[in-house]
């Protein structure tokens, strides 16, 4: 039996699924996990495109993107308006 390894980026295939995602992701993870969440929202729609749409080259986006990046809000900000999303504060309950 051959197996594959699993890649989250292949089941990213609806604004809906992404947005879960990253919400999941926001509410559970970690700064690192964040980014290496939209480093997978970015591969699942492609690097090439969000390159294009943020003014990036494809090399610095991959780079700002990687496990263990710290990139700027600002490259945070671009990539999220180039897949679509937007970050949006809501009180927490008690």
């Amino acid at each position: 039996m051959e197996t594959s390894q699993f890649d989250i980026a292949d089941y990213l295939d609806s604004k809906e699924m992404v947005a879960e995602y990253l919400n999941a992701v926001l509410e559970e993870g970690n700064d690192d996990d964040i980014v290496t969440a939209i480093g997978h929202i970015a591969k699942a729609i492609g690097m090439t495109k969000i390159a294009e749409e943020t003014g990036m080259s494809r090399p610095s986006l991959y780079k700002a993107l990687s496990e263990g990046a710290k990139p700027q809000f600002s490259t945070i900000m671009k990539v999220l308006k180039a897949v679509g999303g937007q970050i949006q504060i809501n009180p927490l309950t008690a």
